[in-house]
């Protein structure tokens, strides 16, 4: 009798072959667990002290506002725009491009929800000097010397770097700034007592133990005297309170730029509005189906939007503005739009400077902290234990 296929012995994986697929399904596994799931992060700076320090690691929930489907789909398994130990060779093949689309989430984002998204303004980056907005950089050296200079990429929006705010505004809010304090429609928002802004404060005296103010990290020999006795520093709402009670403090008053003071940089750029990062507004966040008049006033607010994140081909003649070819009076916009904001208010690169974040760079909702490394303390310090599976609020 002939032995048939199913009689024959199965032939035994090797080990080699055991670790492979091991390997394998844990890539994919994890993979899987990134895109649609969860994912770690790492604060890498401080704008959003105190509410977030810089050494803090924190997982961001896709599930929350639903998971992004890949937009760049063929990319190195644990990369994320750039392959390790390098700074321009990319992680991904751009080769193959698929359209936004996003699962259902269990909420929409809501105000005050810290937020990780997609650089908008990351869609061209100088190489050798990423730090720096490569539009920043355009508007102070110009175009031309820029790309003679620099080291010029493009990268997709699933690809852009990834920033950490607290939202702000969601679409169809008004938002504004006078003198320091957010304003949406209409009403003030002040900071929370995690939030930084500069403060200055007078001491009667500068006969006193400096140890007093270490718990609050203000160290006076980092910052000049702006008169005697007297300095800025940067303070949470909840400690001006408590400098207060202290018997060698004569005053501490919120110190934002005033008015007026422009120190460049402030979206929408526009000569026509003297705004700066304490001050500003009103601006009207876009919401899917809005319909924005389209003139000289509005057009630098949302130029960028219909433009570059909904694709249309945008241009003036002769005083006309056309989309698409089309002269054009009105725009509806298709997605909805949010407006991000760091919590360490004068040390954050948010929509005060590039505007709006639309919701296809949308990464997540940060949950919590799950481990906190403070590089600057001593070896048995360095684990900030409070931190702990600390909440984000």
């Amino acid at each position: 009798m002939l032995a048939t296929k199913k009689d024959a012995p199965k032939k035994k994986k090797t080990k080699t072959r055991e670790w492979v697929d091991a390997i394998v399904f844990a890539v994919v596994a994890a993979t899987i667990i990134r895109v649609f799931f969860i994912e770690a992060y790492t604060i890498p700076s401080g704008s959003m002290e105190r509410s977030l320090l810089i050494g803090d690691f924190l997982f961001v929930s896709k599930v929350n506002y639903g998971a992004r489907i890949p937009m760049t789909p063929v990319a190195f398994p644990f990369a994320h725009h750039t392959m390790p130990l390098t700074t321009s060779t990319k992680a991904y093949w751009d080769g193959v491009q698929w359209k936004y689309h996003r699962l259902p989430g269990l909420s929409k984002i809501k105000r005050n929800d810290v937020v990780v998204f997609n650089f908008p303004e990351g869609d061209t980056v100088a190489v050798e000097n990423q730090a720096e907005s490569y539009y920043a950089l355009v508007r102070g050296m110009g175009r031309q010397q820029v790309r003679s200079t620099y080291t010029i990429i493009d990268r997709p929006v699933d690809k852009r770097e990834n920033f950490i705010k607290r939202c702000i505004g969601i679409p169809g809010d008004v938002i504004s700034m006078s003198n320091g304090v957010a304003s949406v429609n209409g009403k003030n928002e002040p900071l929370k007592n995690t939030g930084m802004m500069p403060y200055r404060i007078e001491f009667k005296t500068m006969d006193f133990n400096y140890a007093a103010l270490d718990e609050f990290n203000l160290n006076l020999g980092g910052a000049p005297a702006v008169a005697t006795n007297t300095y800025i520093l940067d303070a949470s709402p909840e400690i001006a309170e408590k400098l207060k009670t202290f018997d060698f403090v004569k005053s501490v008053t919120l110190s934002p730029d005033p008015a007026g003071a422009v120190p460049g940089g402030v979206f929408p750029n526009d000569p026509n509005r003297v705004w700066n990062r304490d001050n500003f507004g009103p601006i009207k966040i876009p919401s899917k189906g809005w319909t924005v008049n389209i003139d000289s006033n509005t057009m630098p607010l949302y130029y960028r939007a219909i433009r570059t994140y909904e694709g249309n081909k945008v241009e003036q003649k002769a005083g006309v503005w056309y989309i698409n070819d089309k002269p054009a009076t009105s725009y509806t916009f298709k997605m909805d739009y949010y407006w991000m904001m760091g919590d360490n208010r004068h040390n954050s690169a948010d929509s005060r400077y590039w505007g709006f974040v639309p919701e296809d760079h949308i990464v997540g909702k940060a949950l919590f902290v799950w481990m906190s490394w403070d590089s600057t303390a001593s070896f048995l310090h360095k684990i900030r234990w409070s931190r702990l599976f600390m909440g984000i609020h």
